[in-house]
C-alpha cells in the first residue's frame, strides 16, 4: 500500500447547481489546470464538492486549513487568494 500524502492546503470549490451556474464549475477547471502547471513549495489539492448549503451566496469556495471562504466571487478573487496562499 502506498503512502497517504496530506497536502499543505486544500481548496474546496462548490460545483452544486447554483454555484456551477454562477461560475463554480469554470473556477474548478481553471484552478485544477493552474495547479498542474504551476511549480510551488506549497502543495495545493483542489476538490470539488456538491453543495455547501450556502446557495444564497453562490458561488462559494473554501481554502483550508486557513479557513478562508469566498462568496459571490469571480475568477480574479480566486486567483488572488491562491497567489497569497501559494506564495506566488
Amino acid at each position: 500500500m502506498g503512502k497517504f500524502e496530506v497536502p499543505d492546503k486544500v481548496l474546496y470549490v462548490c460545483t452544486g447547481s447554483k454555484c456551477s451556474k454562477r461560475g463554480g464549475k469554470d473556477t474548478y477547471k481553471l484552478v485544477k489546470s493552474l495547479t498542474k502547471h504551476t511549480k510551488t513549495d506549497v502543495e495545493l489539492e483542489v476538490i470539488r464538492i456538491e453543495c455547501t448549503d450556502r446557495c444564497d451566496w453562490a458561488p462559494v469556495c473554501n481554502l483550508q486549513p486557513d479557513n478562508i471562504w469566498l462568496k459571490e466571487y469571480g475568477k480574479k478573487e480566486v486567483l488572488k487568494l491562491l497567489e497569497s496562499a501559494l506564495d506566488l
